[in-house]
């Protein structure tokens, strides 16, 4: 005797997950993560970018020294708020101390040179680890922020704002 699928039976396939006759539920497996992209010395490497700032990061394992165009990141980045922008990413992937950073910046203020570091530890963390990919997305930290200064036009001031006008 054939047995019929009601429309609750049918969402649980759409789901991936499937109920048996004595109610136990299974569920297919996930997609399998891909494989870590480590090169012969033992790191990870990623680009970051924000605004107009282009950060290149190797991350390898190590007592979490970052380390930021040859010099140590409390030297380069003197405000503690750029500090904090970098650390988020291992913070939010329950990481902190675990590797080391090395990382060259280019272009932009120190602002967008922190928020490409981030950007660029955050992606090579998710190469050495595929397993963190989920928290870090989840945090934002994976999207690069497209955000750029608009450009000035001509006949205005600035971007949009217009020169004084006078009536006489």
């Amino acid at each position: 005797m054939a047995e019929t699928k009601t429309l609750e039976d049918l969402k649980d396939v759409m789901e991936g997950t499937t109920t048996a006759a004595d109610g136990t539920v299974t569920s297919a497996p996930s997609a399998p993560l891909p494989e870590p992209k480590i090169d012969d010395l033992g790191r990870s490497y990623a680009t970051g970018k924000r605004k107009n700032s282009v950060a290149r990061v190797w991350i390898k394992p190590g007592n979490g020294k970052i380390t930021v165009n040859g010099r140590d990141q409390e030297v380069y980045f003197a405000r503690p708020v750029l500090r904090l922008v970098i650390a988020q990413a291992f913070q939010v992937s329950d990481r902190v101390d675990a590797y080391d950073v090395v990382a060259t910046v280019k272009g932009g203020g120190l602002s967008g040179q922190a928020g490409a570091v981030r950007h660029g530890i955050s992606k090579a963390l998710t190469y050495y680890e595929p397993a963190l990919r989920k928290p870090l997305k989840a945090a934002g930290f994976m999207t690069r922020d497209s955000r750029v200064v608009e450009r000035k036009k001509y006949g205005k001031a600035k971007a949009r704002k217009s020169f004084q006008f006078s009536k006489r």
